[in-house]
């Protein structure tokens, strides 16, 4: 029988808590910066920020494309875990998709995902199972309060994921962070013309999330993304 080498037991060892947080701190830090600054602030930035060695962060994320990964990943498994929170809630329907839907703004997932769209594989397996679980979890969370006759049935988890997203991301010719206070009277506006009985009828269809990720037939795809990666 064959017995594990002391570098195979070595690779098969859990991380230990102090790796772990430093992981933490630096995907916190990167999410924060990215907002602040953009998706290329410099990874020394990063370091500085999270109180971690460069080394530190190179031996966690080997490169840019996958601390940007991490990043949107961990921002849409946090706003999944709003979503179940208020899943469990066993009051008003619509008040607990009000709740997640300001929670899911205070994660600035709107802000990041544009912006980092260029910066990793789109159909990366991590980034696929994080979207459908978070899109399962806000059909329910829809499902539920349409059923409660409390959300007008002409719309969609597209309808409220675009209104996040555009809510949640900085303004052209604004300072970047300015707007936060007032991203929650504006999403509150809004939330109340998802109420049923709808006041006006809306153009259009409901957005789905598939018809968001359909491109526009007289939009040319390009593989080339501005600035490249770095």
């Amino acid at each position: 029988m064959e017995t594990a080498t002391p570098v195979q037991q070595r690779a098969t060892r859990p991380p230990r808590a102090d790796a772990l947080r430093n992981r933490e701190r630096i995907v916190t830090a990167a999410r924060e910066m990215f907002v602040e600054f953009g998706p290329y602030v410099p990874l020394d930035e990063i370091a500085r920020r999270a109180g971690v060695g460069n080394a530190t962060v190179y031996r966690n994320f080997p490169d840019r494309e996958a601390l940007a990964l991490e990043v949107v990943c961990s921002v849409m498994d946090r706003t999944a875990e709003a979503a179940e929170a208020a899943l469990t809630e066993s009051g008003d329907a619509f008040e607990a998709l009000s709740r997640f839907v300001h929670a899911s703004v205070d994660e600035r997932i709107g802000a990041l995902c544009p912006m980092l769209q260029g910066a990793f594989d789109q159909h990366h397996p991590d980034l696929d199972a994080s979207r459908q679980r978070l899109e399962d979890l806000v059909e329910s969370l829809m499902d539920r309060a349409r059923r409660a006759g409390q959300l007008r049935p002409d719309v969609a988890v597209g309808d409220v994921m675009v209104a996040a997203a555009q809510l949640s991301r900085p303004l052209a010719g604004v300072m970047c962070l300015s707007i936060d206070r007032f991203v929650h009277r504006h999403l509150q506006l809004f939330l109340d013309g998802l109420r049923a009985p709808a006041r006006s009828e809306l153009p259009g269809t409901a957005v789905t999330m598939e018809a968001l990720r359909t491109p526009c037939p007289d939009t040319p795809m390009s593989s080339e993304q501005p600035g490249g990666h770095h």
